[in-house]
């Protein structure tokens, strides 16, 4: 039985990477900042995003989330993201969806003899004894170009595009800050895992890299 862990920043490549190796090793794969990012859709669509009882209505929708939800595309806009990174610093939504992501990995194994994980904590809290972790990076702005490319909008004035790209660079800086400065599972890359800068390297030679190291080649 295989655990693959994978942690990083957004837009760095460690969604694409999971999915690729799924494909790869016909392994379960979870990106869990889905879980997340499925609590402030609904916190946003119930319009309780301003409640005083935050953490506890976080909980209510956590305890109730279905995997099967999770591909519903506006689990992709910044806004909730933004929130996603937010609740993340809640202690008892953490427990509630940790033991989800830890379910799904039990499940996974059992039946399909492995699992890959990614989000921001895989490899230090979820998966601690993971077989291999990787933490993917790039720089900001790298990271906010990719995003952008991401929109596919091909009719926007060169300033427009400026000011576009800028607002994602400061919407990723207080990402980064609210994932890496949180109390619980900060972001912070496991001591034995394969620290790998994507800023100049595509998707497929990012699988290459990975590839060797989990076939033992590198």
């Amino acid at each position: 039985m295989i655990e693959i862990a994978i942690d990083g920043t957004a837009a760095s490549g460690k969604g694409t990477l999971g999915k690729k190796l799924s494909n790869k090793y016909s392994f379960p794969y979870l990106d869990t900042g889905l879980l997340y990012r499925k609590v402030a859709l609904e916190l946003i669509k119930e319009n309780k995003v301003y409640t005083t009882e935050l953490e506890q209505t976080s909980c209510d929708f956590a305890k109730i989330l279905n995997f099967k939800e999770l591909k519903n595309t506006n689990l992709r806009t910044e806004d909730v993201a933004k929130l996603a990174s937010k609740i993340a610093t809640f202690p008892d939504l953490r427990k509630i969806l940790n033991n989800k992501q830890k379910e799904f990995n039990n499940s996974s194994k059992k039946k399909f003899g492995g699992c890959i994980l990614d989000g921001r904590d895989i490899g230090t809290t979820i998966l601690p004894n993971a077989d291999f972790k990787f933490f993917i990076t790039a720089s900001l702005e790298v990271r906010a170009k990719r995003r952008l490319l991401e929109k596919n909008i091909s009719f926007l004035h060169e300033n427009d595009e400026k000011c576009m790209l800028q607002s994602l660079i400061n919407n990723m800086r207080e990402r980064d800050n609210l994932d890496g400065m949180r109390k619980i599972s900060p972001l912070v890359p496991a001591k034995d895992a394969h620290i790998i800068d994507t800023s100049s390297i595509n998707a497929q030679e990012l699988l290459l890299i990975v590839t060797n190291i989990i076939e033992g080649k590198k």
